[in-house]
């Protein structure tokens, strides 16, 4: 492997090899991250203090602020594993489908065909696993574009969703008729994400925490997440270095699955059903929190704390749009408007640095 290659393909992408092997950034780069992560910051303080204003401090009463939490950690799970793909530079829009295939898939095994709940559990993280290496396949190896290679199996998914549900909701307070289901079972199930910690923090926040951890090392602290910035940041020049990028690419796929079946099985255990349209509200949210968090569409640039920040904004303006009894066109061309300037500013901080 020459180094000269491998440095080429980060700072290509926008990071330094100092970045993804733990040496100690320079006063740039540190100064670019924390304008960055100070900027959304500031950015979530003003908005929750415009809502604060409007809503007559409706959003800061501590149970509202619980419940914009539990939201925000779908969007983060989700996002963070989205995260992994477009930092290798490319695009996947099957996730929001994957999200509930995974959840229905592990409800009808559970409560139609008698399945263990552990056997159940584990048939839907191997359904987001299996998806994710399906669309590394088509990308990858096949050669299709991502956008088209997702866009194609998100397609496929929601309509397999709908031939195992029958397009039916699922709820283990009412199985299908004739079916028993272990109460034991059941209240495991809720308690994954539906019990409470300390000062009534949802569970599903401890999840998004743990997630987070786990992430963040393997982005910051390991030669997988270097190398993952490196293709991203210059796939070719990745090859010369001898990095494996079809590999790579594959695990990154993978991992998005993976985290968007994980967060399905968390909303399933903690609203107690799940609906074969389940998931579908949350692409274009998820798409624009973890780019306003600093995820380049061109690949290289992605960072786990960007994600999180980015996730609890989108959670921050959604919640208090409904508060404040926003329609639903209002909400959704909100998100459009939002959706389109993280793009904008991606293309924008994109053009800054080429010109630094």
């Amino acid at each position: 492997m020459t180094n000269s290659s491998l440095n080429e393909a980060v700072e290509v992408g926008g990071a330094s090899p100092n970045d993804a092997t733990m040496a100690t950034a320079s006063p740039r780069q540190f100064l670019k991250a924390f304008a960055r992560v100070g900027g959304l910051m500031a950015t979530i303080v003003l908005v929750v203090a415009v809502f604060a204003v409007a809503s007559n401090g409706l959003i800061m009463v501590p149970d509202n602020l619980l419940g914009l939490l539990r939201y925000m950690s779908t969007i983060a799970i989700v996002g963070l594993g989205l995260t992994f793909v477009l930092i290798v530079g490319e695009i996947d829009l099957s996730f929001a489908n994957l999200y509930g295939l995974s959840a229905m898939s592990m409800a009808v095994a559970w409560l139609d065909w008698g399945w263990p709940l552990w056997l159940a559990i584990l048939l839907a993280l191997a359904i987001g696993v299996a998806v994710g290496a399906f669309n590394a396949f088509f990308t990858s190896v096949v050669g299709i574009p991502s956008f088209i290679a997702t866009l194609g199996s998100s397609t496929l998914i929601f309509g397999f969703n709908l031939l195992i549900s029958g397009a039916q909701r699922f709820a283990p307070a009412s199985p299908p008729a004739g079916k028993n289901v272990s109460l034991g079972e059941v209240s495991f199930f809720r308690g994954l994400s539906n019990q409470h910690l300390p000062f009534g923090i949802p569970m599903q926040v401890l999840w998004m925490i743990l997630i987070a951890g786990i992430f963040w090392v393997v982005l910051n602290r390991s030669l997988f997440g270097f190398r993952l910035r490196a293709i991203g940041g210059n796939a070719v020049a990745a090859r010369f270095a001898r990095i494996p990028v079809r590999r790579y690419k594959f695990w990154a796929f993978c991992i998005a699955g993976l985290a968007a079946a994980v967060a399905g099985l968390l909303d399933f255990a903690f609203i107690g059903s799940i609906q074969p349209d389940a998931g579908q509200a949350l692409l274009f949210p998820t798409f624009a929190a973890v780019v306003i968090g600093g995820a380049s569409l061109q690949g290289g640039r992605g960072s786990v704390v960007g994600t999180l920040l980015g996730a609890l904004l989108l959670a921050v303006i959604a919640n208090g749009l409904a508060l404040l009894a926003a329609g639903s066109f209002a909400q959704q061309m909100f998100l459009g408007v939002v959706t389109i300037g993280a793009v904008v500013l991606d293309q924008v901080t994109r053009s800054w640095r080429r010109d630094q």
